[in-house]
């Protein structure tokens, strides 16, 4: 269930009316679902964007059409609009939307790559990296490769064991080590270089 606010609603109708008869309604979708990129996109809708499978909220004085496929990132979701001096601010809180964490019956390598892409990436990102999980043994022992900036940089090993070891070792039982299966020689632009 999305919920929509009065302030929000009325918002809606105010931006609606200006559009003329062109809209039928606004349109919610997400974007990037499940990945630490998710968001959630509004737009104008008129019934020829309308593939007939999306859930249709019935608002006052109008429709908010939900895409099908979005549904269940955009559930419990609640949509809300704050007046302020420079107009108002519209938000939308999503809590599904970047996905769940997976719960401890899940297997290891869902958690492991769970934080990957929840937390460690986005930090590499900084510094134009980013690891891509290529496996976990049956020791419990990771295996990374490093990509972008994280490829042939200087200091791969010290946020291999000082920062992505740690990490995967304190937040996943089962985690023993965390190894690098990455040809750092063949990286063409290092965050830092080598040397």
């Amino acid at each position: 269930m999305i919920s929509i606010s009065d302030s929000a609603q009325a918002y809606f109708r105010k931006l609606l009316a200006s559009q003329g008869d062109d809209a039928a309604g606004i349109r919610l979708a997400a974007v990037n679902p499940g990945t630490p990129r998710a968001d959630a996109r509004l737009e104008f809708c008129d019934r020829d964007d309308l593939r007939g499978d999306e859930w249709a909220i019935d608002c006052e004085g109008f429709t908010l059409f939900v895409d099908a496929d979005s549904t269940r990132w955009l559930d419990a979701a609640e949509i809300d609009f704050a007046s302020n001096a420079t107009g108002g601010q519209l938000t939308i809180r999503a809590p599904k939307i970047k996905g769940e964490v997976p719960g401890v019956a899940s297997s290891l390598v869902e958690q492991v790559q769970w934080l990957i892409d929840s937390e460690i990436n986005p930090q590499l990102a900084a510094h134009r990296g980013r690891v891509a999980l290529e496996s976990v043994d049956a020791d419990g022992v990771v295996w990374l490769r490093f990509g972008g900036g994280c490829h042939g940089c200087g200091m791969a090993d010290v946020t291999l064991k000082q920062g992505i070891e740690k990490t995967l070792i304190a937040r996943v039982a089962g985690v023993t080590a965390v190894r690098d299966a990455t040809d750092h020689s063949t990286g063409t632009a290092p965050y830092m270089s080598r040397g």
